[in-house]
């Protein structure tokens, strides 16, 4: 790696175990809540399990106890937190190479921009958001959809969400597809090859690359006559 990739590729990963290890670590030692009106609480995270290696009231030897736990933890620690980095630097990293490739290719792939093909299934969330910062101008946020080949050889189409972590998305497949499978779905979508939709919409998959990017494509119809439907009925 040349020194001023190194230089940036370390500063991009500091930030990254910052914002997914340090901080919640942080947070949790100061008191500061995730949020208000939780729908649920987190009993599994790694402040947590290092609250485990404490002595229990009820210990005979509390001491050697101590001892003995906060050797676990560090040793437990030191293992999450090199699980992240190893993550980040030979997966989350090389990662970003595929999807840029993806990106340039986008109007080869169909005229819209709106949809890209990964070669592979790899993470592409994180990336996508920050080389959409970078190039707001030209880039912007047109994707709707990402298609990548899965372990089974058949092939996922997936919906670009809003943000990183939220759970509602650009352009979800087809509110008259969700739910469906198999023939079912290939009748409804007429295009063959069809698999699922996720009852939600936010994936769906086809056996062959053809009828996934063909799924896309409809989708992309179906939603701009919507549009289209919708400003008519505004303007009578």
């Amino acid at each position: 790696i040349e020194d001023g990739v190194r230089d940036h590729l370390t500063d991009i990963l500091f930030d990254k175990l910052y914002e997914t290890f340090v901080l919640e670590i942080d947070a949790i030692d100061n008191g500061v809540d995730i949020g208000e009106n939780m729908k649920y609480k987190i009993h599994t995270n790694l402040s947590t399990r290092v609250g485990y290696f404490n002595p229990a009231w009820n210990d005979h030897n509390p001491l050697e106890k101590e001892e003995t736990g906060f050797k676990q933890a560090m040793e437990m620690i030191g293992q999450e937190f090199l699980g992240k980095f190893h993550y980040y630097i030979h997966q989350w990293w090389p990662a970003r190479a595929l999807l840029e490739k993806a990106i340039a290719k986008r109007f080869e792939t169909d005229p819209s921009g709106s949809i890209i093909v990964l070669e592979c299934s790899s993470p592409w969330r994180d990336h996508l958001f920050d080389i959409e910062k970078e190039q707001k101008e030209t880039l912007g946020d047109t994707i709707k959809y990402v298609i990548y080949p899965d372990a089974s050889k058949s092939w996922r189409i997936q919906a670009v969400p809003l943000s990183n972590k939220s759970f509602e998305n650009r352009l979800s497949l087809p509110k008259q597809w969700q739910g469906l499978r198999d023939d079912d779905l290939s009748a409804k979508a007429n295009i063959p090859g069809c698999i699922f939709i996720h009852a939600s919409g936010f994936i769906g998959g086809n056996a062959t690359y053809d009828g996934a990017l063909a799924m896309a494509r409809r989708s992309l119809e179906l939603a701009n006559a919507d549009s289209l439907n919708n400003k008519r009925k505004s303007e009578d």
